[in-house]
């Protein structure tokens, strides 16, 4: 929350945010929108590990932040925090963008995983795939504008 409330400092805001990115940063995005509910009216990824306490790279990366405790690794984990949303709580849609060449999609990334919890608990969810995409910069490009689409229907709404 110390980057929020920076930005809030020093520039001018309203309550109609948003917030967006692309690998970690899209984890980064899903995460912090699922455990500020109310504080963002707009969420999107593209190419995010969701569930990075169920692959390696997550495993390897939240051990060292959070130490060896695997329950401790939940509340940074999207897939857990869907999965954990008591009734009533706040659904905010997603929109996932995932290439389908991306190398990192099988081992790292499982937006499955993300598709399986949203459909269990009845979180909306726009998952789409692109044959031919990769994780790069390119990826992003080629779909920025429905994204900000996206942002810009949910902050209107």
């Amino acid at each position: 929350v110390e980057l929020p409330a920076l930005v809030e400092q020093h520039f001018v805001t309203t309550p109609q945010r948003g917030i967006f990115g692309h690998s970690m940063g899209g984890h980064g995005a899903l995460v912090t929108a699922l455990r500020h509910p109310g504080r963002y009216r707009s969420v999107s990824a593209f190419s995010p590990i969701v569930a990075p306490s169920q692959v390696p790279w997550g495993q390897k990366a939240l051990g060292a932040y959070l130490g060896p405790d695997a329950s401790a690794w939940a509340e940074w984990d999207a897939v857990a925090l869907i999965k954990a949303l008591p009734a009533g709580a706040e659904r905010l849609p997603l929109l996932v963008e995932q290439g389908e060449a991306d190398e990192f999609l099988a081992g790292q990334l499982r937006p499955e995983l993300l598709a399986e919890a949203c459909e269990q608990t009845g979180h909306p969810l726009t998952l789409r795939r692109h044959a031919g995409y990769d994780h790069s910069y390119y990826f992003i490009a080629s779909f920025i504008d429905d994204h900000l689409r996206h942002h810009a229907e949910q902050l209107n709404d």
